[in-house]
C-alpha cells in the first residue's frame, strides 16, 4: 500500500476523531468489549498463543546500533518471562534516526497521520496479545489489561494524532500577503510555512500502564514529524516491544526506515534513561513516573521539550449524600481497582468529624468510615472476582509500603493477602483504609502509591476544601471527587477545582468512577498543578512538538 493510500483508507476515522475532540461526547473506533463479534472467533486464543510464543525468546527489532541482548522482566503473577530484547548503543541509533527526519518531515501531515492510524488499527487487532503482555508485566487483571492496554490506550493514541493533525492543518502551506500603499503599487509577498519537527523524541514508559501512558507521547511526536524512541520501564518491556515492532512493519511497508520508531531497553541494574534523555539530539521527552525523576528531567534535560506526569494526592470530599450505600460501593471499586496502582486513584478522603447528612438521617464520621469499610469488604468478598479487580502488586516496594503505612493512623480496614486462583505466586493485596485527623497532614499529604487511603476528620466541609486546596496546590492531584446534595457546596467545589487546577467529578455513585478517564472527552491531568506539567490531551501537548518555519519573497 502506498503512503497516500494509508491516509485514504483511514481518512474517515481521522475526521471522526477530529470531530470527537471538539464535540467531547462518547466515541471510539476500538471496541472495549473483547468479544468474538468485535475481534473474531479465534482472536482470544490467537492472542494468548502469540504472547506465550514470545516467552523465553529473542525479540527482534530493526534498528542500527544493536550490540547484544538484555532481559530481566519479572511477572507480578510469577510466570517465567525470559524475553530477550535488543541492547542498543543509542550513540549509533540516534544519528541514524536523525538522518531519517527529513524524509519523515517531508512526507507531510496527511501521510504521517495515515501511517499512524494504520499502526493503531494493527495494534487494535492484536489487543489480546498486548493485553496478556500488559497483564504479565504490570500486574493488571486481564480484563483491565485488555481494555486499558489495548483499545483505551489506542484511543489515547488516536486522540493525540487528531490533536496533532488539527494543529498542523491550522497552519496554511502558503499565502500571498498584500499591503496597500495608497497611490503606489501594493507590497506583495509570497510566503511559505513549513511544519518542522523538533527532532528525535523519547517516550519513557512506566511499569503500571506501559501502553496507555506511552501511546499519547509516541503518536503525538510521530504525527508531528519526530522520530520516536520508546524507552520502556525495565519491568514492562514486552508491551512496548510489540507496539514498536508493529510500527516498524507499517513504516517499512510505506517505504520509510523502520527505525523511525525504535526502542531502547535497559534493566533495573543498568539504567540508561538519564544518558538517553540528556543526549544532545533528543529534543522531546515524555515521562510518567516519580516526582523525583520528573523534576530531574525538567532540570537537566534542558535541550528538550519535557512533558511529565508525576505523583499526586488524589482527593475526595464528602459533604452530604443521598444514598450512602451507592456512594460507598462506588468508592470501594475506586479504591480496589488495580490495587490503587493508578495515577488517578483516590488517596485522601475528607469527611467532617461531626458527620454528614445522608438522605433524611445524620451519619457520624465513624458510621461513614464503617460504610466504606463494609462496602469494600463486600465487594471483595468473592475471591475470584477480587483477584480479577485487584490484579497483582507490580513491585515488592509497593507490598512493603502497605505494611509500613499501617502505623500512620487507626486501621479502619486492614489489608489482606489473597491467593490468586490461577497464579499462586502472585502478590494480591486488598486495600488498607486508615483514619487520621486533619492535623496529621504530613501523613496523608504524601503520595502513598498502592492500595492505601486515608479517611481524614476535618472541622467542616469548608475546612475539607481548604485542606484539599492546600495539598493539591503543593503536592498535585489528577482527580478530585466531591459528594454533596447542596448546590452552593458544589459551586464552591467548582471554584476549588479551578483554583487548584484539578479535574472534578461530582456525586459519582453509579457506573462511572473518579479514577476512569475517557479519551476524546476527558482531559487527563491539567498541567496546572504539581501532578503533571501537561495534559492528555490538549493542543499544548502536541503543538510544542513542532515549529513553523516561514520563508517569504517578493511576488
Amino acid at each position: 500500500m502506498s503512503q497516500e493510500q494509508f491516509f485514504q483508507r483511514h481518512q474517515e476515522t481521522l475526521e471522526q476523531a477530529v470531530s470527537a475532540i471538539k464535540a467531547r461526547d462518547y466515541w471510539t473506533p476500538y471496541p472495549e468489549n473483547p468479544s468474538p463479534r468485535a475481534y473474531g472467533e479465534t482472536a482470544a486464543a490467537d492472542g494468548e498463543a502469540a504472547f506465550k510464543a514470545t516467552l523465553g525468546q529473542s525479540f527482534e527489532l530493526d534498528m542500527p546500533g544493536i550490540t547484544g541482548e538484555i532481559e530481566g522482566e519479572v511477572s507480578p503473577y510469577g510466570i517465567e518471562m525470559g524475553v530477550r530484547y535488543p541492547k542498543v548503543d543509542f550513540d549509533q541509533l540516534i544519528p541514524a534516526m536523525k538522518q531519517e527526519t527529513k524524509a519523515w518531515r517531508d512526507a507531510g501531515p496527511d501521510v504521517r497521520a495515515g501511517i499512524c492510524l494504520e499502526i493503531l488499527e494493527r495494534l487494535n487487532k492484536r489487543s489480546f496479545e498486548i493485553g496478556h503482555a500488559v497483564m504479565h508485566t504490570s500486574g493488571q487483571g486481564f480484563m483491565m489489561a485488555f481494555q486499558a492496554g489495548g483499545p483505551h490506550a489506542q484511543d489515547r493514541g488516536l486522540e493525540a494524532v487528531a490533536y496533532g493533525y488539527r494543529a498542523m492543518k491550522e497552519v496554511p502551506a502558503e499565502a500571498t500577503w498584500t499591503k496597500p500603499q495608497g497611490k503606489h503599487d501594493p507590497l506583495v509577498m509570497n510566503k511559505k510555512f513549513h511544519i518542522v519537527p523538533r527532532g528525535v523524541a523519547v517516550v519513557v514508559g512506566c511499569s503500571t500502564f506501559p501502553t496507555w501512558n506511552t501511546y499519547p507521547g509516541m503518536f503525538a511526536s510521530l504525527v508531528t514529524g519526530n522520530p520516536v524512541i520508546v524507552k520502556p520501564h525495565p519491568a514492562s518491556i514486552l508491551p512496548a516491544a510489540i507496539s514498536v515492532k508493529i510500527a516498524q512493519e507499517v513504516l517499512k511497508e510505506a517505504g520509510f526506515a523502520p527505525y523511525i520508531v525504535s526502542m531502547v531497553a535497559d534493566t533495573l541494574d543498568a539504567p540508561v534513561t538519564k544518558e538517553l534523555a540528556t543526549h544532545k539530539d533528543v529534543k522531546v521527552i515524555d515521562f510518567t513516573g516519580s516526582s523525583f525523576f520528573c523534576n530531574w528531567l525538567e532540570q537537566n534535560a534542558t535541550q528538550a521539550q519535557v512533558f511529565t506526569e508525576k505523583a499526586g494526592v488524589n482527593t475526595v470530599i464528602i459533604d452530604s449524600v443521598t444514598d450512602i450505600k451507592a456512594v460507598a460501593r462506588n468508592l470501594a471499586f475506586t479504591l480496589s481497582l488495580y490495587s490503587g496502582q493508578m495515577c488517578t486513584t483516590t488517596q485522601a478522603i475528607y469527611i467532617p468529624r461531626d458527620g454528614i447528612k445522608a438522605g433524611d438521617s445524620q451519619m457520624s464520621f465513624d458510621e461513614v468510615a464503617e460504610a466504606l469499610s463494609v462496602a469494600t469488604s463486600k465487594f471483595l468478598g468473592d475471591n475470584d472476582r477480587a483477584c480479577m479487580v485487584l490484579g497483582a502488586i507490580q513491585t515488592p516496594a509497593t507490598v512493603a509500603r502497605i505494611k509500613e503505612c499501617e502505623s500512620l493512623g487507626e486501621v479502619v480496614l486492614a489489608s489482606e493477602k489473597r491467593e490468586h486462583p490461577q497464579f499462586p505466586n502472585a502478590e494480591v493485596h486488598t486495600p488498607l483504609i486508615l483514619k487520621v485527623d486533619a492535623s496529621d497532614i504530613d501523613k496523608y499529604s504524601e503520595e502513598r502509591f498502592g492500595p492505601v487511603s486515608f479517611l481524614i476528620a476535618t472541622d467542616s466541609t469548608v475546612h475539607s476544601m481548604a485542606l484539599a486546596n492546600q495539598v493539591i496546590s503543593e503536592k498535585g492531584a489528577i482527580t478530585l471527587g466531591v459528594y454533596s446534595t447542596d448546590e452552593d457546596v458544589l459551586d464552591q467545589a467548582e471554584e476549588l477545582a479551578m483554583d487548584a487546577k484539578v479535574a472534578l467529578s461530582v456525586n459519582l455513585d453509579g457506573g462511572v468512577f473518579v479514577n476512569q478517564s475517557a479519551a476524546y472527552s476527558d482531559f487527563h491531568a491539567t498541567g496546572g498543578n504539581p501532578a503533571a506539567n501537561a495534559s492528555l490531551t490538549d493542543t499544548a501537548f502536541v503543538a510544542r512538538r513542532f515549529v513553523v518555519v516561514q520563508s517569504r519573497r517578493h511576488a
